[in-house]
């Protein structure tokens, strides 16, 4: 088996340093655990992601890494031994001792009754699922609360710079810490799919739709940029260098492998034929099932296109449609009216998290009430919360041990929450919520509507987008994904040469235009392309594009290759915020403020 290790390592571009030590060691790992090479390199290669290792295997590592295979083994363990539904001690505790419990949370699974948000106490203190004061949970207990873990630049504040420009008074500090803060105007630049959407739909007609129409608007894009020919069919033998664009795309089932590699073009320029790919003569490359490609080389055997030279990337001096992008563009102000951009200038301050909000060992959702808590202290203009909220993959969830629907849980503990957060803040503050795949309370789709709230008097200050979505706000352009899209990049990513990786997949997404340009997807991502594919795409490169991911956080600036057509170079500011709760501890947030440009904006990485 060690033979098959070694090959799996270097089939992945892998270099074992101290090869003896490493195999034998890595051949326990997969006797004692079970695991194929396969399975082995690929834990492997999650694990040099997280803590952002170059392409070389060390002996160091290899006890660090036996420590992550046993925490994917007992993980697996629990996961495989949830039990039916039961009653947990505190669930009965709860009902025993607190009266106060026994009004909020309903015992008849007979009736089922709306809830509304106004027909609630909202006191900060209160909890609706009736926490007793004195129960002390594990992450009651932990020690380094709020602590920075990184930061990208140390810049002044939003608040900060106001206060340099003269803009602020010079009232008392206290007057200053209640002063409310000031409104940031909001553009919701898509509403597809709309909450209620039929959905489990999908044609191989869409399908085969939406491949053609992205490998076409790249090919077109090309030619406009004046950079490169007309594309030609590879397929045909041509002892000449030719310009062929199509998309990668993988011989069999699985991961995508460096050999063979197909490239399939377009129906216009081939009929839809794929030709395999040569990539010997390339010493720097980075591809993965579904990206669109423009590729130079020669085919003199019409069996294999042999590559010079790959371009992933839309050139960004070809403008984007502005008409068709206006007319999908909500832009309110505080009064839900039309709002006047003149006057407005790019600087923003946001939190921004993402689920889950509560730990693996209740459903008290202390995460998130500690969260809003420091945004009340922080003041920031916008708070970005990305999905799940009530997570499908929560052990209560999942075994079903809940007295109430998913939508009163949602409604209970998140907007309930939320409600507090606004009415404290005041009429300027605002509230993204952008819902996630693993919502048990909302559809299993992807692309996602928004949740459908009606709640009064709130609309105005928690909005809710489509997932993946695209905001302004403040003229700074912000694209979210919930989907742990960078997660299932890394797993089916195939590169050479390639030095920091985070980097490179993250960039994979601008450089697509795309929030999702896997395909076909992850098994775990239910793609519906009958929906709105265009909602996948970004319509233009966003200033900030919030990717969470189980891989480790980061905050980035990004350059693309290209300029813009007021020939500044074109960056992007990329955020991983983590995850908010992670098993019964806690895990990360972002505290992001902006100002103008990426480069001159400064954010922070903080551990709840």
């Amino acid at each position: 088996m060690e033979d098959q290790i070694r090959a799996e390592f270097k089939k992945n571009n892998f270099i074992l340093v101290e090869e003896e030590e490493i195999l034998k060691k890595c051949l326990t790992f997969c006797i004692n655990y079970n695991l194929s090479p396969s399975d082995l390199v690929s834990s492997w290669d999650l694990y040099s992601i997280n803590r952002q290792l170059e392409l070389v295997v060390s002996d160091a590592h290899m006890d660090a890494f036996h420590q992550q295979l046993q925490s994917e083994q007992k993980q697996a363990i629990i996961e495989k031994e949830q039990g039916l539904h039961s009653y947990t001690d505190v669930t009965m505790e709860l009902d025993e001792d607190h009266e106060d419990a026994k009004e909020i949370v309903p015992t008849s699974p007979t009736g089922q009754t709306n809830v509304h948000l106004d027909s609630f106490d909202v006191t900060p203190m209160q909890h609706s699922l009736g926490k007793p004061l004195e129960l002390v949970t594990p992450f009651g207990q932990r020690k380094d609360k709020f602590v920075v873990h990184s930061t990208f630049n140390t810049l002044p504040t939003v608040h900060e710079i106001k206060m340099e420009k003269g803009e602020e008074g010079s009232e008392d500090d206290v007057i200053k810490r209640v002063q409310p803060i000031k409104s940031c105007s909001l553009e919701v630049h898509s509403s597809q799919p709309a909450p209620g959407c039929r959905y489990m739909y999908d044609r191989i007609e869409d399908k085969f739709n939406y491949l053609e129409d992205k490998i076409m608007k790249y090919s077109k894009a090309m030619v406009a940029s004046q950079l490169y020919e007309e594309p030609v069919d590879p397929s045909v033998a041509s002892q000449k260098s030719i310009f062929a664009v199509g998309m990668i795309c993988c011989e069999e089932e699985g991961r995508l492998k460096e050999k063979p590699i197909m490239l399939q073009s377009s129906v216009e320029h081939s009929g839809g034929q794929r030709v395999r790919l040569d990539l010997q003569k390339l010493d720097q490359f980075s591809l993965f099932p579904g990206q669109v490609v423009g590729i130079e080389g020669h085919n003199p055997s019409g069996h294999y296109l042999i590559a010079t030279k790959i371009v992933d990337n839309v050139p960004l001096s070809v403008p984007d449609d502005e008409n068709i992008r206006q007319k999908k563009r909500q832009a309110v102000d505080q009064d839900n009216k039309p709002a006047d951009l003149s006057d407005i200038t790019s600087d923003l301050s946001m939190i921004i998290a993402s689920g889950p909000y509560t730990t693996t060992d209740n459903l008290f959702f202390e995460p998130l009430s500690d969260l809003l808590a420091y945004a009340q202290r922080k003041q920031p203009q916008l708070l970005i919360l990305l999905g799940p909220f009530i997570d499908s993959e929560h052990p209560e969830i999942k075994k079903g041990a809940l007295n109430r629907t998913y939508d009163d849980l949602f409604r209970l503990e998140i907007l309930r929450r939320l409600q507090d957060y606004v009415e404290y803040m005041g009429s300027a503050a605002r509230v993204i919520l952008v819902p996630s795949i693993r919502d048990a309370h909302h559809d299993y789709v992807f692309p996602q509507a928004a949740f459908d709230m009606n709640i009064a008097d709130l609309n105005r200050q928690i909005t809710c987008i489509t997932n993946p979505g695209m905001i302004s706000a403040n003229k700074v352009k912000v694209g979210c994904c919930s989907v742990d899209v960078l997660k299932q990049l890394s797993m089916d990513v195939v590169s050479r040469g390639i030095k920091n990786r985070m980097n490179t997949l993250t960039s994979h997404l601008l450089s697509q235009r795309s929030f999702y340009p896997l395909y076909p997807p992850a098994e775990d991502t239910p793609v519906d392309l009958s929906l709105a594919p265009e909602a996948l795409q970004m319509s233009s490169v966003p200033d900030i594009l919030i990717v969470p991911s189980d891989l480790t956080h980061f905050v980035k600036v990004l350059r693309l290759e290209g300029t813009s057509e007021g020939g500044e170079e074109v960056k992007c500011m990329c955020v991983n915020p983590g995850r908010l709760a992670r098993g019964e501890g806690g895990g990360h947030f972002v505290e992001l403020n902006f100002h103008v440009t990426p480069d001159s904006s400064s954010a922070s990485v903080i551990r709840i």
